[in-house]
């Protein structure tokens, strides 16, 4: 492998939807470059962060039944026993829920959790507090899903924060989709909530970290009585 091919690979990919975004800025940068050059390399950092931002690098997603994946990339910031939102139709009962934070230095595509089929997309307009905030999850502007498996239904809410503006899906209702498959992004820097069956244990904790695709939230096939955890 050249040296050239090398430095390539170690490079992810960006997603398409971040393409106009990294053009505006790299062009805002040429423009500032010829006000005044301080400008045009705070321009240029500011380029860089945004094609960061909309990186889509390959993850390895473990296949097999039962098994739960992050849906995101960011820190695990809650898991509680919640009420889940009306629109999701999951009933009146507190659920597992996992939530993760990403900042906005995090890579900002989500995967589905599961393999299954997609029977609700529901989008509900709101405010833009932070999304770190357990308010958030009932008054921000969110979009959800329900996936339907052979285990139950699994809830996804993807939750637009102080910074984000805008929530993309690229999925639609009555697909089918697997496990690691990519299903949306939000700009720039929110949170998601994972929606577990009853009596589902996560095998996560709080200030974890989550890798979207990769991280194991839970395994409806383990006989775990439960997990403890260590931070150090």
């Amino acid at each position: 492998m050249s040296i050239a091919n090398s430095i390539r690979a170690q490079i992810p990919p960006i997603h398409p939807e971040g393409y106009p975004f990294i053009g505006g800025f790299a062009l805002a940068s040429l423009i500032l470059f010829w006000l005044w050059t301080p400008l045009g390399w705070i321009g240029t950092i500011v380029t860089v962060w945004c094609a960061l931002f909309f990186r889509d690098p390959v993850r390895v997603t473990p296949v097999r039944d039962g098994i739960v994946v992050s849906p995101a990339d960011g820190r695990v910031s809650m898991v509680a026993q919640v009420l889940p939102p009306a629109e999701l139709g999951l009933g009146d009962r507190p659920l597992p829920r996992i939530s993760i934070f990403m900042s906005v230095f995090n890579c900002h595509v989500n995967r589905s959790p599961v393999t299954g089929r997609i029977d609700r997309i529901a989008y509900r307009p709101g405010t833009f507090i932070n999304a770190e905030l357990d308010k958030a999850s009932e008054d921000n502007e969110r979009n959800s899903l329900v996936i339907s498996t052979t285990n139950g239904r699994i809830g996804v809410v993807q939750i637009a924060g102080l910074v984000a503006r805008r929530i993309v899906s690229f999925v639609r209702e009555g697909q089918s989709i697997g496990a690691g498959e990519r299903f949306g992004l939000i700009r720039f820097g929110s949170r998601l909530d994972v929606y577990l069956p009853e009596g589902t244990r996560s095998l996560v904790s709080e200030g974890q970290t989550a890798i979207a695709g990769e991280t194991i939230l839970a395994d409806f096939g383990s006989t775990e009585q439960g997990r403890t955890f260590r931070a150090d």
